[in-house]
């Protein structure tokens, strides 16, 4: 039981049989403690539960526990690779108990592990204790039969734990093994402890107070255990090694890199070996957590550790990128354990290759640059800030790679100069952009980045987190704190929620404390990566510094994830049924619906609309994983992925891909993605997550542009209730099956269509006074024929196909008909036969009637004009005027 996975499984299987449940490994993003940059010990997911905030169906817990070291408080980078204990990544093992037993089952379960279950020798262990902690000093001379002399009291923080300046706290239990007088070194509390003859490798913390001020310290009612073991370290304990990184699983590694490059992994170079074996850890356990890597944050301490194990890949001289071909080594390794290893390994791979094959560029470029600013420099001196600034600014070196590609030249790097330098661009920048145009209003944003930096988001995976109140602003100018019933806006250090872009409208929640609760609205992205919260303050008072909990509106998220996903689906299936000309020309993502804009040029039909319908709903039957990689634009690009044209995109993006657009011939390839795409938003995890697509409507927004609007999940279903209830309704007053209900009615509506004829038909003969009326009502004016008469009863749309029958009646003449209706209205209608309207024209004619009727204008053309007013007690005026005019434009 040797090896690091039996190590771990032995561990965690000792304390389940002691009636501890096994809680798995949390995330390396802390989703509960904002202070932290990583996940750095084994208690940090339990935070919650040790000040009470947090309740738990269990009181005692086992975890193996990753962690990373690179960043912040806790930052051992510089030295990983040139010491035998210092990892960025490592894996804490420890048992917690929340209230349940203390000190002296703790340290029982502690020595029956490691003497029992571990079989190390109880000669050569030792311990320590807090220096007043005398409960502690005789439970171990009770159980380990251990004489005073290996009971060191220590009197430091070293051996007194806290949370924090205030909050749980206690006592410290330290175990060290003894590997012999062949190293150096002396026992904890001497002169010489630094050394690595005594190895401290499990710390056991007796949380029985609570700090409650910095002069006050109180008993806790349920006192706790935390403990952390490193398993690298108990591993080159029980491997028999002095080094972490001589362990099976980091050997498996090394070997891997001195393969890869054909460098002997234990010569000269072998601290370069350790870099890259170490670095690989962190690097990809950052990425399947979500991490990417950037310019900002925890993304840009990825970046540095990624680009610092690449160093020392060019370093043994790799010829190609070398990191990426590495993580199948490692999922082999550590796969098992942690399967989101294996689940994000294509990820990685890409994240990895992308990150490397950039870098090199960079590196090149950077190297020989630096060479020529050095070339003068002798050990001891400092490379000019400004040079190094330059090296930063103009060709992307950054500044901690400069300072280690001169470690071994022991030639130092002016921090001061490069910082100074850094501000002085910084100012240029603010000049620039102040003078850009923007609003007062939006400026505030840029001098709050400065201040804050870029917003981590946390939303990817989380919909739950905590962070830290940066700034706020109220009516666009910063202010210290909001009070109930405020609005303004908060910005934090991280956040799980989306900010409205790429269509998606921002994440609304809640922002709480035990004694604050702040709605938040809406989210927006400013500058970027600038994360601004609309917030109303319910009840409470927020303030900068606060740490507090963000909740994510999880059924709005889930309603738009379904959303965001369909759209891709649709786009892809309206390509399919229209063609490839289909080109996405915008987009709303909301909980309740989706809106498409898309390229094409004429109506769709209800047949291609149905048809994808079809396709984008088989996709959703498949239930496909969506995958998310990082990749290079250009890649992506020639990978299939749609982009927006004319969109900016920065050099690495996120493409999405759903569903198989078809299986290979070849049965080992991977299926060909259905939809691929470049987009940032937040997305479903499988595609049978959106349920159900429906489109509810199709339209023209522009020349060349049209419109589906759909609805997916809930919202579709209701949607398809609602109408399936008004076929119901429909068929039951048409007294037939819902099958036959739209027959029927076509039915019906074609014999109203008959009758409405019949109908208009008549109403037309009995106002002009059956067939002979029109030659009873006709006489001569000036020589030509006019025919004149005021009816009622029939629609004003008639007027003019009466007057045209009484054109065919006459043959050659003029008519006028006056139509009043039911409120009291007029219209009339002037009718010229053809020869005769070179002589007569029935606008001005109409016109003419028209101010009889008191009304104004009329239109039409020679031969048929119509006009209407308000008088209709006028009409037998509005005729005569039509006559008298009759005799005014034939003279």
């Amino acid at each position: 039981m040797n090896g690091v996975n039996e190590i771990r499984s032995a561990f965690l299987s000792f304390f389940a049989k002691n009636g501890h449940e096994i809680v798995q490994s949390s995330s390396l993003v802390p989703r509960n403690d904002p202070t932290l940059m990583f996940t750095n010990a084994g208690m940090v997911q339990f935070k919650n539960l040790f000040t009470g905030q947090e309740k738990r169906p269990y009181s005692r817990a086992a975890t193996a526990q990753k962690c990373v070291r690179a960043g912040g408080k806790h930052n051992d980078l510089d030295n990983v690779g040139y010491t035998a204990r210092h990892n960025t990544f490592f894996e804490m093992l420890g048992n917690f108990s929340f209230g349940d037993y203390f000190k002296p089952l703790a340290i029982e379960l502690a020595w029956k592990l490691i003497t029992q279950e571990f079989g190390l020798s109880k000669d050569r262990l030792l311990v320590t204790v807090y220096h007043d902690d005398d409960e502690a000093f005789e439970l171990w001379r009770k159980i380990a039969g251990f004489p005073d002399s290996r009971i060191i009291r220590i009197a430091t923080s070293d051996n007194f734990w806290s949370m924090g300046d205030t909050g749980p706290c206690g006592p410290c239990s330290e175990i060290f093994y003894d590997q012999g007088d062949k190293l150096q070194g002396g026992p904890p509390g001497s002169a010489d402890e630094d050394g690595d003859r005594f190895l401290e490798f499990w710390n056991l913390v007796f949380m029985q107070f609570e700090q409650v001020s910095p002069g006050e310290r109180v008993a806790l009612p349920k006192p706790s255990i935390d403990t952390g073991m490193g398993l690298e370290r108990i591993a080159a304990l029980l491997q028999g090694v002095q080094s972490n990184f001589d362990i099976d699983l980091m050997r498996a590694l090394i070997i891997a890199v001195g393969a890869a490059t054909g460098v002997d992994p234990d010569g000269p170079q072998k601290a370069s070996h350790r870099v890259i074996a170490d670095h690989l850890r962190a690097s990809a356990f950052l990425v399947a957590d979500g991490v990417s890597p950037s310019n900002e944050g925890r993304g840009y301490v990825l970046r540095r550790i990624m680009r610092r194990a690449m160093r020392h890949a060019q370093m043994l001289g790799a010829p190609d990128p070398l990191m990426w071909k590495l993580v199948p080594v490692l999922s082999q390794q550590m796969g098992q354990a942690y399967p989101e290893l294996l689940r994000a390994e294509p990820l990685i791979i890409e994240t990895l290759r992308l990150e490397e094959t950039r870098f090199r560029e960079t590196l090149a470029r950077g190297l020989s640059i630096l060479d020529e600013a050095v070339r003068d420099l002798s050990q001891g001196d400092a490379l000019p800030g400004d040079v190094a600034f330059k090296l930063y600014d103009t060709y992307g070196f950054p500044l901690d790679l400069t300072k280690d590609a001169l470690r071994a030249r022991a030639i130092d790097v002016d921090v001061e100069g490069f910082e100074t330098a850094m501000a002085r661009q910084r100012a240029e920048a603010r000049k620039s952009w102040s003078g850009s145009g923007e609003t007062g209003t939006e400026r505030i944003w840029f001098a709050l980045k400065e201040k804050t930096g870029a917003t981590d988001f946390l939303g990817y995976d989380a919909e739950r987190a905590e962070g830290v109140v940066l700034a706020l602003v109220k009516d666009g100018v910063e202010v210290d704190a909001l009070r109930a019933g405020e609005s303004g806006s908060v910005i934090l250090n991280q956040t799980p929620f989306y900010g409205e872009s790429g269509g998606q409208i921002g994440d609304a929640g809640i922002l709480q404390t035990k004694d604050l609760r702040v709605r938040i609205g809406d989210t927006r992205k400013k500058l970027g990566d600038l994360f601004v919260h609309d917030a109303f303050v319910e009840a409470g008072e927020v303030k900068a510094g606060l740490a507090v909990e963000l909740i994510v509106d999880h059924a709005r998220r889930t309603a738009v994830r379904a959303n965001h996903s369909a759209t891709h689906l649709l786009h892809e299936s309206l390509r399919l049924v229209l063609g490839d000309h289909v080109a996405q020309k915008g987009s709303l993502v909301s909980d309740d619906r989706l809106r498409f804009d898309f390229a094409h040029p004429k109506p769709i039909s209800a047949e291609e609309l149905a048809r994808v319908e079809d396709i984008a709903n088989k996709t959703i039957l498949e239930n496909a994983p969506v995958a998310t990689r990082l990749m290079a634009v250009e890649d992506a690009i020639n990978a299939g992925a749609r982009a927006l044209f004319g969109e900016k995109y920065a050099d690495e993006v996120r493409v999405v891909s759903m569903g198989f657009a078809q299986t290979p011939e070849n049965g080992d390839a991977a299926p060909v993605p259905f939809s691929i795409e470049l987009c940032g938003g937040t997305h479903v995890a499988r595609t049978g997550d959106i349920g159900l697509i429906t489109i509810v409507s199709e339209s023209a927004v522009g020349a060349g542009v049209r419109r589906i609007e759909a609805k997916t999940a809930v919202e579709a279903r209701r949607h398809l209730n609602l109408q399936t209830r008004r076929l119901h309704e429909v068929a039951a007053l048409l007294k037939t099956p819902d099958e036959d209900a739209a027959a029927k009615l076509a039915g019906l509506i074609d014999e109203r269509r008959k009758l409405e004829r019949e109908l208009s038909d008549a109403r037309k003969k009995l106002a002009m006074g059956g067939d002979d009326a029109g030659a009873r009502q006709t006489r001569e004016v000036g020589g030509v024929k006019f025919a004149a008469r005021t009816v009622t009863g029939i629609e004003m749309k008639d007027l003019k196909s009466l007057a045209d029958e009484a054109k065919q009646g006459i043959g050659s003449g003029v008519v006028a008909i006056v139509g009043v209706d039911a409120d009291g209205r007029a219209g009339i209608v002037v009718g010229v036969t053809p020869d005769l309207t070179g002589r007569f024209d029935a606008v001005e004619l109409v016109r003419a009637a028209a101010l009889k009727l008191g009304g104004k204008g009329g239109g039409g053309r020679r031969d048929l004009a119509q006009a209407g007013g308000p008088d209709s007690a006028a009409s037998e005026a509005a005729l005569a005027a039509v006559c008298e005019g009759l005799s005014g434009q034939g003279a």
